[in-house]
């Protein structure tokens, strides 16, 4: 991973830009996340927001462009964005349904149209700090990312909203780079996102999301994985009342739930990030970026996930959770092509 920053940043001292050397490599990160047996000692890292924090500190606007091309040059492989709907019916890439925490203008998203949001301004939360970012369209945010970065699409709409996000990764010929996802807990839901994926049809990446509080039979994931042929399965470890850190790993992270995402071949995921005023590692049972960034042990963190078997970590550390990764043996290079330098002079 060092290499792909260090070509990064030597591109960008050629006027090429800093992306450049992560759209060389978007094709093998693909590859990763489509192959995840033949990665197993590959630590994916995907940024959580689009890579704002850092440090346990807020530095760019969530959901930006900014942080987007942030974590291109960071190396990160794969970023989280959150999609809402302006009431002209525009897909706009906003957590909350209202405008007030992040951006400098007041009230519901949905009384706003796209010209009338057009006048808010991304802000860095908690900093007072205004940015000259406006909430960027989906359309905007997948064109940034197209040929550099993969995608992971938090819906925070209706199922409903999955094929008119997957139509237009079509139309900007960036499918392969998005993974759709949706939270399954029954055998009615699971149906339910068969229909709505016929709709979709192929070509997407789809993540079933499956949390222990509601899954109890360790069959359903298997069922679930096969049912959709996912590359990668998100797993909540949700951190109880009165619990400390997770010794074994909760049902999800065990020698059998090991053995049976590799018979389907997808990626176990985990999330690392906070949840507002909660306690840390509430996604993870206990083993969250806090431990590893304000704690000072990412062994017990990062490290425990990856012993556990997890391919893929989400977390509001992505830089510090790579380095750490890449510096402890969890991580294989990415080839970078040589550069020809008949041209620089």
């Amino acid at each position: 991973m060092r290499m792909i920053i260090w070509g990064a940043a030597l591109l960008g001292l050629l006027a090429s830009g800093q992306a450049n050397a992560q759209s060389a490599n978007v094709d093998q990160i693909i590859e990763r996340f489509e192959n995840a047996n033949q990665w197993r000692d590959h630590v994916m890292v995907v940024a959580h927001r689009a890579g704002w924090k850092q440090n346990g500190q807020i530095r760019r606007a969530e959901n930006s462009i900014a942080a987007l091309n942030h974590s291109i040059a960071s190396g990160i492989e794969m970023v989280e964005v959150d999609v809402q709907k302006t009431k002209d019916g525009e897909l706009v890439v906003l957590h909350d349904s209202w405008l007030d925490r992040t951006t400098s203008c007041k009230g519901r998203l949905v009384e706003r149209d796209l010209a009338g949001l057009a006048s808010c301004r991304l802000v860095i939360e908690g900093t007072g700090k205004t940015t000259a970012e406006s909430v960027p369209t989906l359309r905007m945010m997948l064109q940034a990312a197209k040929g550099r970065i993969m995608v992971n699409i938090d819906n925070k709409l209706g199922i409903d909203a999955l094929p008119e996000i997957a139509a237009l990764a079509r139309e900007l010929g960036v499918e392969r780079q998005i993974v759709l996802k949706q939270n399954l807990w029954s055998a009615e839901k699971a149906s339910e996102m068969s229909d709505v994926m016929v709709e979709i049809g192929e070509g997407i990446h789809f993540m079933p999301i499956i949390a222990d509080d509601a899954v109890t039979d360790i069959g359903f994931l298997e069922n679930v994985g096969k049912s959709f042929s996912a590359n990668a399965v998100e797993l909540i470890n949700w951190r109880k009342d009165g619990e400390g850190m997770t010794a074994p790993g909760g049902q999800f992270f065990n020698a059998r739930a090991r053995a049976i995402a590799a018979r389907g071949e997808w990626h176990l995921w985990v999330n690392t990030f906070s949840i507002v005023n909660m306690r840390g590692g509430m996604l993870s049972g206990g083993r969250g970026d806090e431990l590893a960034v304000l704690a000072s042990v990412p062994e017990e963190s990062w490290g425990f996930w990856a012993e556990q078997g997890v391919t893929m970590i989400q977390t509001d550390e992505p830089e510090a959770a790579i380095n750490w990764l890449s510096a402890n043996g969890y991580r294989v290079p990415y080839e970078v092509a040589p550069m020809d330098t008949a041209n620089i002079n």
